[in-house]
């Protein structure tokens, strides 16, 4: 049976909320939970890895976080920080009730702005077997000047005056004001780093994911700049995989790598490309490099 007709939907809670899963049914026990970065819903975000780990015997929970893709919440689009974190740590609950997996094997996945996060979450959870952050965005006051270089005068002044908008409108009950979560310089975006427009190519070739809103509220960008989940770093017990992309425009490698030196149990992999790379040109490498990570920390337990 094609693996994407194995999995199944589930929902958790997750504040006054539910999020919205897919259920990979694994073999062994193992289990890996994903999610992508900013508002990248689980389709685009983990399908091309999550197979990968299913076929090789891993149950795998994707999940969308609250307010985004199929989960619910509102209003929509708005990104708060600790809400995913939240939403994190109950898909570690419900992971550790499915009948497919060992509450001591499981694994956080994320990439870009999820890859943060899961520096933040597995310094909360020393049960956790190990971790992999791809390409993470893990210092957002380091990240946030680059961004901003990243884009004219005149787009970063109306995006900053959107943003401040939004936030004000948000104290009066106004609905949220959006704006494209990517964007060629000059555009008014959240992200107009020269790599920003590989994710459509990278995440969705296809063009099978037709629900994907690819829009976030624009408060984020009055909010981004003081996330620094790698501050957690030095907390994390668990192995954890950081994968870097050298020429990364978009969450830096540089960042990343003092964070992943703060942490006690870290490997870094380090691969050619931009940000999407993992996705593209360095797929193949990426997934052998996750995949061997997994196969050591969350292997069957010999009687």
């Amino acid at each position: 049976m094609p693996v994407f007709e194995q999995r199944r939907e589930v929902r958790f809670a997750s504040g006054d909320t539910a999020c919205s899963a897919w259920h990979y049914p694994g073999t062994h026990g193992g289990c890996v939970i994903m999610a992508g970065g900013t508002s990248v819903t689980k389709e685009p975000a983990t399908d091309q890895f999550a197979a990968r780990f299913h076929e090789a015997g891993f149950t795998v929970l994707a999940f969308d976080h609250r307010r985004f893709g199929t989960s619910g919440g509102t209003p929509r689009q708005i990104l708060r920080f600790d809400e995913q974190i939240a939403d994190w740590h109950a898909a570690i609950e419900c992971a550790a009730t499915l009948p497919d997996v060992d509450p001591d094997r499981i694994a956080l996945w994320g990439f870009s702005l999820a890859g943060g996060h899961v520096f933040r979450v597995a310094a909360d959870q020393p049960r956790l077997a190990c971790a992999i952050a791809q390409t993470p965005l893990v210092d957002g006051r380091a990240v946030a000047p680059h961004a901003l270089r990243s884009m004219t005068p005149g787009a970063a002044l109306r995006l900053f005056g959107r943003g401040v908008a939004d936030a004000l409108g948000s104290l009066v009950g106004r609905p949220p004001l959006l704006v494209p979560t990517a964007g060629a310089r000059g555009s008014v975006a959240s992200l107009t780093t020269p790599d920003a427009l590989d994710g459509d190519r990278a995440l969705d070739p296809g063009r099978r994911h037709t629900g994907w809103e690819q829009t976030v509220a624009a408060r984020i960008v009055l909010r981004l700049g003081g996330y620094r989940p790698g501050r957690h770093a030095s907390r994390i017990r668990c192995p954890l995989l950081v994968v870097v992309c050298d020429q990364d425009r978009s969450a830096l490698p540089a960042p990343a790598l003092r964070a992943a030196g703060e942490a006690p149990a870290a490997e870094v992999v380090h691969l050619t490309g931009r940000h999407y790379a993992p996705f593209l040109e360095s797929h193949e490498q990426a997934v052998a490099a996750e995949l061997s990570f997994l196969e050591k920390h969350l292997a069957p337990r010999v009687p």
